[in-house]
């Protein structure tokens, strides 16, 4: 029987989803889990890769169980969630037909990075402290010249094994937000503290939102032109983009099917 898994994570504590030698991976703690509970391997298939120290929201993954394997899916996640560590949640456990593929059937995938201006203890691990003024004006600007279909060669990791570097983006831009806590605990406020970076995508190549969120700084601190960032994705050379901006800043906030419920 096939299951889908809804599920959260801290990336920090991982050295990416997929499983490598000698690190700890999400995938590797999942599976590692399946056994401990159905004394069997199980192997667990993501909706894609993400890097060391990335973050998830809301990521999906699916794996099969023997037939002589019989749990419930909501004690399957209960249990899971009692054995996994506090950096990996398990939100949903499914039945879903064995036909769906986590990987294979993902409509699209959307990123944010998040970015704050003032010191703030809550936001240091997981948003990066920019230390210079940048014009969010310029930046969505050039973030325009990221939709359609494109060649993103410019934005991949060298070194990365990618059939091709084509992806299709639908949305990016730049947007100021509030944090929740900066409401709740009365902080003082300026617009523009903090914002966030959103991108969506049919897919993404190795390291290319943070490279992408590189070059996009380099256009808000002045460094490089709106139209020099046209310039850069038509070049496709890495070696003209910004450098890669930290990971853990960078969520994977959601992936979209056609038939799974919000």
């Amino acid at each position: 029987m096939r299951y889908i898994i809804r599920l959260s994570y801290d990336g920090s504590a991982f050295c990416g989803w997929q499983i490598q030698n000698n690190d700890r991976t999400v995938q590797g703690d999942l599976e590692s889990a399946l056994k401990t509970l159905t004394g069997t391997y199980v192997q667990v298939t993501g909706a894609g890769r993400t890097d060391t120290e990335v973050n998830a929201i809301d990521y999906i993954a699916h794996f099969e169980l023997p037939d002589e394997v019989r749990i419930e899916a909501a004690q399957l996640c209960y249990k899971l969630n009692a054995i996994l560590p506090r950096e990996l949640a398990v939100h949903e456990v499914s039945v879903t037909e064995s036909e769906f593929h986590a990987r294979f059937d993902a409509r699209s995938r959307e990123y944010h990075y998040f970015i704050h201006f003032t010191k703030d203890p809550f936001c240091e691990k997981f948003s990066y402290r920019m230390r210079y003024p940048l014009d969010i004006r310029k930046m969505n600007q050039a973030a325009a010249y990221l939709l359609g279909e494109h060649d993103f060669s410019c934005f991949e990791k060298t070194g990365g094994n990618n059939a091709t570097s084509i992806c299709t983006i639908t949305e990016a831009g730049w947007e100021t937000y509030r944090p929740t806590h900066v409401e709740l605990m009365g902080y003082q406020y300026r617009e523009g503290d903090y914002i966030v970076f959103r991108i969506k995508a049919n897919r993404f190549l190795r390291n290319m939102v943070r490279a992408v969120v590189g070059t996009l700084v380099e256009v808000g601190r002045g460094k490089i032109s709106v139209d020099e960032f046209e310039q850069i994705i038509l070049k496709k050379d890495r070696c003209s983009a910004g450098t890669s901006m930290p990971p853990q800043a960078l969520f994977l906030w959601k992936v979209d099917y056609d038939y799974i419920a919000e």
